[in-house]
């Protein structure tokens, strides 16, 4: 893992494009990442794209758009991959398997997807097919049902957490307002986030409007290689450790308000990186709802069971804070096109580590995870990122 490089990256804005197809998010994300790296189409020897879908478009056999996007790489081998909101990991992981491999030394990583071309019934009848449809697929509000009932249970459980719910929605906003990629770039404020309103209703159990991530398009594309690239205009980043742990699909065979899958990948990861939770930099986690930041507090150490609430009340988890989780605003306030996410996430983190994240830039930041998250707590992806 220590030859596995970040050389690259580009990220188109996230948001409602209705005027840009999944063609030209690809060529304005991929153009940059090659730029930064300084190849061109022909030094790439793989491309692997994540891309979720499952309706969202009606194109499918998404692995051969790139070549559509930049005939360049008409013969250039291309494979997609699915697992749900960890799908870019998952384009990630096959493009660092097939260089550990030996079998490439440049590939290029695509994370894509549109959803704004369906109504907001149809993304839900979408998005719930990350779910065990059999028990599950039945909830009309979606995957916001699926984690409105995981804040129901947390709340009976550990009482009501409102507020840092509340502090965590506000807390990314407030962080997206310096990421020039952001979906949405307004800092809502504590006291919109907490109370309900005609502008901020509920949705699901405890969780409002301002819980749930926005729907959003948009690409982020990577260039991965197996050393250094001296044309590269960044510094670039390499790997520390990479950890994959899943757990059972069905809630009901789990405690939902238990992340154990994201906890074990966490004390894997951060034991096969030989390093600390106080030795990172910075954390770009899945916060798909607010609930979901909370309990990966917990999932990643930084409070017993039951008391993640205090992480974001005292203040760790800000952008001044001695751990800033979502330095870039987040799922809530970045957007969460589904196939792009985990390769956005990678993109934040190197900007950071390699010092060109602007006004999103943690001071002297050298070590960073990323947490991807597929499902419910279902795919579990993190990398320990630093500068190399």
């Amino acid at each position: 893992m220590n030859n596995a490089y970040i050389s690259g990256w580009g990220h188109t804005p996230f948001g409602k494009l209705d005027n840009c197809d999944l063609e030209q998010m690809i060529r304005d994300a991929v153009q940059p990442a090659l730029d930064g790296a300084g190849l061109e189409p022909k030094d790439i020897d793989g491309i692997f794209v994540g891309h979720f879908n499952a309706g969202f478009v009606g194109q499918d056999f998404t692995a051969a758009l790139p070549a559509v996007a930049m005939p360049a790489f008409r013969h250039t081998p291309s494979v997609r991959t699915e697992n749900a909101c960890a799908t870019g990991s998952a384009a990630i992981w096959a493009a660092l398997d097939a260089m550990g491999a030996g079998r490439m030394k440049r590939t290029l990583v695509i994370g894509m997807e549109k959803m704004n071309g369906l109504t907001t019934p149809q993304v839900a009848a979408t998005l719930i097919k990350c779910a065990y449809v059999k028990e599950e697929g039945g909830d009309p509000a979606g995957f916001a049902g699926i984690f409105g009932g995981i804040a129901t249970k947390y709340f009976e459980r550990y009482g009501d957490q409102s507020d840092a719910l509340a502090a965590i929605a506000a807390k990314n906003h407030s962080n997206g307002m310096h990421n020039p990629f952001a979906h949405m770039h307004r800092d809502f404020g504590f006291d919109f986030c907490r109370r309900p309103s005609d502008k901020n209703p509920f949705v699901s159990g405890p969780l409002k409007r301002s819980d749930c991530s926005l729907v959003s398009d948009g690409a982020a594309a990577l260039v991965l290689s197996t050393e250094p690239l001296p044309g590269a205009s960044a510094a670039p980043v390499k790997w520390r450790s990479r950890t994959q742990v899943n757990d059972f699909m069905p809630m009901s065979l789990r405690d939902p308000t238990r992340f154990e899958g994201a906890a074990m990948a966490w004390q894997q990861g951060l034991a096969s990186a030989n390093a600390l939770l106080s030795d990172l930099s910075f954390v770009e986690t899945h916060d798909c709802f607010t609930i979901a930041e909370l309990l990966e507090y917990e999932a990643m150490g930084l409070a017993p069971q039951g008391q993640g609430a205090r992480v974001i009340l005292d203040g760790v988890t800000r952008k001044d804070g001695k751990l800033p989780v979502n330095p870039s605003g987040g799922l809530k306030s970045k957007g969460h096109p589904i196939g792009a996410t985990g390769v956005s996430q990678h993109v934040m983190a190197a900007m950071q580590l390699s010092g060109t994240a602007g006004g999103m830039q943690v001071p002297g930041a050298t070590l960073g995870a990323v947490f991807n998250m597929g499902g419910s707590g279902v795919a579990s992806y993190l990398s320990i990122l630093e500068a190399a």
